[in-house]
């Protein structure tokens, strides 16, 4: 299944385009500087004098264009962007929730997440959806009191796509939580999502509070402020829209009627760079998405997504930002 295309906004997103061009002169100019080493110490002169000169020298021409795209977006733009409404006040119906959890070869630490969600007195059911697991996360989900399916189409964007469709049917409550099967979140955090779901669509948690974030986690410190930095790029696209400071963490509460309509427009063929994509639509979609702070804990069992190591946490956060910057064309 592919989404529908992804609707243009009115404005082009000037602010995102000026901080990815102030960020390319930027690593030139510090390129240039730095070829004073090889230069230097292996007497390269001739082979690098000419590129260092011009890096430095031309790197002023995307640094001027993107301060002026910024200015020109913040100054002139955004009055137009941000629209004139009321703060949003929806109050809850039901403080109840269907629970969905993804999991790949989680067969430690499944169970564990099942009866953390379960036991929890706004829980109304958990839902396991397992992609192919090669281990005994299927049977594990199941003997803890889970309702479990089976996604056979391989990729992170399938499983969470699937978690989101099986879980929007259940017509007896009024939000869905998506989180991982892995143990890195907490069921407590359901209370303060729900605080804040009265002014929002989407509830997105976020990882970027330090004390509610524990040390040793498979969140380095270059995966931490990569994922701060394509919130603020995903932020600047809808500038005025909502405030971004972690695109990838899964954990998230939404409105079942507001998932119902987003879900068509999402495509699951987007791989591990699913909860970005998730976030871009849902804004292009107008939908109001609010952050809560979350805890965050050490997973159980190994890491088999972006955060394996920091190259491949590189390589997703590339992609986010080509996703972005190309409303996730090459995936249709």
């Amino acid at each position: 299944m592919k989404g529908s295309p992804i609707k243009h906004r009115l404005h082009k997103p000037f602010l995102l385009y000026g901080v990815l061009a102030f960020c390319v002169g930027l690593v030139m100019y510090v390129t240039g500087i730095l070829l004073v080493f090889p230069r230097y110490l292996l007497n390269l002169h001739s082979l690098l004098d000419p590129v260092a000169h011009a890096l430095v020298w031309y790197s002023g021409i995307p640094i001027l264009a993107g301060i002026m795209l910024a200015l020109f977006d913040l100054l002139f733009l955004l009055q137009h962007k941000k629209p004139d409404l009321p703060v949003r006040y929806e109050p809850i119906k039901r403080r109840r929730v269907t629970v969905a959890l993804t999991a790949y070869n989680d067969e430690e630490s499944i169970a564990g997440a099942v009866e953390d969600f379960l036991v929890h007195p706004l829980v109304e059911r958990v839902i396991v959806v397992s992609n192919n697991s090669t281990d005994r996360t299927f049977e594990n989900a199941e003997a803890a009191g889970a309702i479990i399916f089976n996604e056979q189409r391989q990729g992170y964007g399938h499983c969470v796509h699937r978690c989101l469709s099986e879980a929007v049917k259940y017509t007896d409550t009024e939000f869905v939580v998506l989180c991982e099967g892995d143990s890195t979140f907490r069921a407590y955090d359901i209370e303060k999502m729900l605080a804040y779901a009265p002014h929002a669509d989407i509830v997105n948690g976020t990882r970027t509070v330090e004390p509610l974030r524990q040390y040793l986690t498979q969140l380095s410190t270059f995966m931490y402020y990569g994922n701060l930095f394509v919130g603020k790029l995903l932020e600047a696209k809808h500038l005025g829209l909502s405030t971004i400071t972690d695109v990838g963490t899964t954990y998230k509460l939404c409105r079942r009627t507001a998932l119902a309509r987003l879900l068509e427009r999402l495509n699951p063929n987007v791989n591990l760079e699913f909860n970005a994509h998730l976030l871009d639509v849902a804004l292009s979609e107008e939908l109001v998405l609010l952050e809560c702070p979350i805890t965050f804990h050490p997973r159980i069992g190994l890491s088999k997504g972006g955060n394996v190591n920091n190259w491949r946490g590189l390589a997703v956060g590339s992609r986010m930002i080509l996703g972005l910057l190309s409303n996730w064309k090459r995936y249709a």
